[in-house]
């Protein structure tokens, strides 16, 4: 199974559908929420090459973006094989 690392804020609604959609596949997750830390929100913008916004998702240590790549990946068919 793949290593997934979601960072997320609280109140992000694409965070909620990108956790829904990873827990609809059965894809465990490290989910770190990076609302009010902000040492965890620059090593988001650190390690997703300068994105701020959330979801950022990351397989196997590579940047996916959020959301909405995410569920592209999955309407190509690609993401299963990713998650492994």
């Amino acid at each position: 199974m793949a290593d997934v690392t979601i960072y997320t804020t609280h109140y992000c609604p694409y965070c909620i559908r990108a956790k829904a959609l990873l827990d609809q596949k059965g894809v465990a997750y490290r989910e770190v929420d990076v609302t009010n830390d902000n040492s965890e929100r620059l090593r988001l913008v650190e390690r997703s090459g300068g994105r701020r916004t959330v979801p950022q998702i990351f397989i196997d240590g590579k940047s996916i973006g959020g959301y909405d790549e995410l569920a592209a990946l999955d309407r190509a068919g690609e993401l299963d094989s990713m998650l492994g």
